[in-house]
């Protein structure tokens, strides 16, 4: 009985959450700031399984899900998709490995996005810290340009619609983070071996 009500999936919002309690680090930063190549270090040296809030919609949206083109149109208006969609991807793929480590890469972007996380899975997590890259707005914008992987928003109108985004929205809830105590902030200006030198004294310590 005792093994069961550990193991017990919860049901929220119609996912089924694992009981067992999973390890979240938060990855933010402006589009273009890196975040993706330093979460792949991250899981090559420290075991984190990284889940990309952006790519796990851009496959919700080939998939031809019913939610397929309100994605889209928030993707390439460089707006927020609403935070039930986005917290029910994340948690389905959160569930395939119970008890785990997750890096999750571009959430949350508001206090909507934190109200809705903490409303599904604030119990069934615990959040180690929350990862800040910080890049100069010129030089997000030559690597968003430069990346070459085919999305949708790498071009300057939605590239400067979603540093307007960041701006208005996630900035607000980067502070909110820093007065918890739970924000590492790093400047990913310089190489990625460089900026992951910072940031694996987050996992170190």
């Amino acid at each position: 009985k005792q093994w069961y009500q550990r193991r017990v999936a919860i049901t929220a919002g119609g996912n089924q959450i694992s009981g067992e309690k999973a390890t979240v680090v938060f990855v933010l930063g402006p589009p273009g700031a890196g975040k993706g190549t330093q979460c792949s270090k991250i899981v090559e040296k420290f075991g984190y399984t990284h889940l990309s809030a952006g790519d796990l919609l851009r496959e919700e949206r080939k998939s031809g899900s019913p939610d397929g083109d309100l994605i889209e149109s928030h993707i390439t208006g460089g707006t927020i998709v609403p935070v039930a969609i986005t917290v029910k991807l994340l948690a389905n793929a959160m569930n395939k490995i119970p008890g785990g480590k997750f890096l999750i890469d571009g959430f949350p972007r508001n206090e909507d996005n934190v109200q809705g996380w903490n409303k599904v899975m604030e119990d069934k997590v615990n959040l180690k810290c929350v990862l800040f890259y910080e890049c100069p707005e010129d030089e997000c914008l030559k690597r968003a340009l430069g990346r070459n992987e085919g999305r949708s928003d790498d071009n300057v109108e939605s590239f400067r619609k979603r540093i307007r985004t960041y701006i208005d929205s996630t900035l607000p809830i980067v502070n909110s983070f820093k007065a918890r105590g739970l924000l590492r902030t790093i400047d990913s200006t310089p190489d990625p071996v460089t900026v992951f030198l910072e940031t694996e004294k987050c996992f170190k310590s």
